[in-house]
């Protein structure tokens, strides 16, 4: 076995003094993927934050969120494709009261997630260069999502010397 060795930032250390929460309401018109990364950063912004958490909760059982590449629109197009391949309507299901797709989506929620966390440092979340938030409709129909958005952190300390 090989040991790895890094470097990394000093650390910086805080006390959780806020915690600030907001719910965001997206109308999704059809199934697929939707930026929320500017209602995040627009959150952070109005939560005033520094430096610790953002958690973000999607308050449905059909829909969820994922951190996925935000240059190239042709890699959510394959996603999609993907959790249908991975959930086709046609797969048999027992579940369907609420129409063929309602199950797929069901599925397509318990393989990504519900909830996401990201850091957040000197007031901007810790994405990498292509990485964006998104919301993901797992039905046809039009649907009204909630998502809870909750920082939990505070301002940098300064360190004593």
């Amino acid at each position: 076995m090989t040991k790895a060795s890094g470097r990394r930032t000093p650390v910086t250390s805080i006390s959780p003094e806020t915690i600030a929460t907001s719910v965001l309401t997206i109308e999704t018109p059809h199934r697929g993927f939707f930026d929320i990364t500017a209602d995040a950063r627009q959150f952070l912004r109005e939560a005033e934050a520094q430096s610790g958490a953002l958690t973000l909760f999607v308050r449905h059982t059909s829909a969820s969120l994922t951190i996925q590449e935000n240059a190239d629109p042709d890699v959510l197009k394959d996603l999609v494709t993907a959790l249908d391949r991975l959930a086709p309507e046609d797969g048999g299901w027992n579940h369907g009261s609420e129409g063929p797709d309602d199950m797929p989506a069901h599925i397509k929620t318990m393989l990504t997630s519900c909830s996401l966390t990201i850091p957040v440092i000197d007031g901007a979340m810790a994405l990498g260069t292509w990485q964006g938030l998104y919301l993901i409709e797992h039905r046809t129909r039009p649907h009204r999502r909630e998502i809870v958005l909750q920082f939990l952190g505070s301002e940098l300390k300064s360190a004593s010397i």
